[in-house]
């Protein structure tokens, strides 16, 4: 596929995933993307992910129409993005490796003692010319990895960003880019929102046409709308009005208190409210939601003096991603010594900027006349926020 008349992509769609990096369900695959600049000099950007390394060296093979590779550019070294280092040095051993020395460092313990071909180390701003065509580096550790840089391509325009800009699924499936990356953003990069800010100022400063990220679609048209989701989700803004609500439900009582709750807020005037069964959702999509919206609550069980294991790997999933900026509400549920609301609470302690419900819910075992008062308080309180 020609991105421009010079550069190519040479990257592959994988079906056969179900969970990418062990968790993350992508039922609409993934794209490991690759690519070309041919110029007087050939360098080949990244590679593909281990087990497509037959048709990514066919895909390069057939742009390079028998010319050889001037080099290989590492801008991160994930195996799904570089596991094809050593594989690609078989085929074309005279390339030059081109990245930084914490790259190098990581490709010498993923290849230990295969990798003898010559190499370029570039610093932050460094730049590599291929003739009509230059690479500038900008280094951007912790997005997600320390090693992690992209380039910028001036001719074109072209921003090579890496992970950032990437979403799940295969580029032969059509689907909205928005929600597959904000889940892929939040639920990979999320808890490095200081680094990501400081990569999209970095951005800014370039003249950007076309952005080619190393998963998801090549982004050419209205790149506002992308950046601006980017800058929403790397400074935790609330992207959305709305409500979420995030349950465990033992015997079924706390899950009607929860329905009960999305129907008093709908009957309220809510907008939109968004309910996830924290044990059988997909729990990325859940963590997404709560950084996509500006209220959460939190409904679960008292459970062996603790909280309902779902409940706590989510709580767990927001605060290991700098979950803030959020209005959160609690509803517990408990047949003798109901505590979940406070433990809860103290999972969120160290959250910046949150701003908890004067009202809470508490049943005693199922719903009764008091507990359903404070559903009507707290939905109140909710829709008045």
């Amino acid at each position: 596929m020609n991105i421009t008349k010079d550069i190519f992509y040479v990257g592959v769609n994988d079906h056969k995933v179900d969970l990418f990096e062990g968790q993350y369900r992508v039922p609409n695959g993934m794209a490991y993307n690759s690519y070309v600049i041919m110029d007087e000099k050939v360098a080949v950007l990244d590679t593909v992910d281990q087990g497509f390394d037959q048709q990514w060296l066919a895909n390069i093979e057939a742009v390079l129409q028998g010319r050889k590779p001037d080099y290989l550019i590492i801008h991160h070294m994930e195996p799904d993005h570089a596991g094809n280092i050593a594989r690609f040095m078989e085929v074309y051993p005279e390339t030059t490796i081109v990245s930084n020395a914490k790259a190098f460092v990581m490709m010498d313990q993923f290849f230990p003692g295969q990798l003898h071909s010559p190499r370029v180390v570039v610093e932050n701003g460094g730049s590599l010319s291929l003739g009509e065509h230059s690479l500038i580096f900008v280094f951007a550790p912790m997005v997600h990895w320390p090693e992690v840089m992209v380039s910028y391509e001036p001719t074109e325009k072209v921003l090579f960003s890496a992970d950032a800009f990437g979403k799940f699924g295969a580029l032969d499936v059509e689907e909205p880019w928005d929600d597959e990356a904000r889940r892929y953003y939040i639920g990979i990069v999320g808890k490095y929102g200081v680094q990501a800010t400081a990569l999209l100022k970095k951005a800014a400063e370039l003249d950007i046409r076309i952005i080619c990220a190393t998963h998801g679609p090549i982004l050419r048209e209205n790149l506002g709308h992308y950046i601006g989701k980017y800058l929403t989700w790397a400074s935790y803004a609330v992207e959305e009005e709305g409500i979420v609500l995030a349950y465990t439900s033992v015997y079924g009582n706390t899950r009607k208190a929860v329905e009960l709750l999305a129907e008093t807020l709908r009957n309220k005037g809510a907008e939109k409210v968004v309910v996830y069964d924290l044990a059988r959702c997909d729990m990325s999509q859940a963590v997404a939601d709560a950084f996509r919206y500006s209220k959460l609550v939190l409904a679960t069980t008292t459970y062996n003096a603790d909280i309902f294991p779902h409940m706590r790997s989510f709580i767990e999933h927001l605060t290991e991603r700098s979950f803030r900026n959020r209005t959160v509400a609690f509803m517990e549920n408990g047949s003798w010594a109901p505590r979940a609301a406070k433990v809860m609470g103290e999972m969120l302690e160290k959250s910046k900027d949150l701003t908890l419900c004067e009202n809470s819910v508490r049943i005693l075992s199922a719903l009764n006349e008091e507990s359903t008062a404070q559903i009507e308080a707290l939905a109140e309180e909710l829709c008045r926020k």
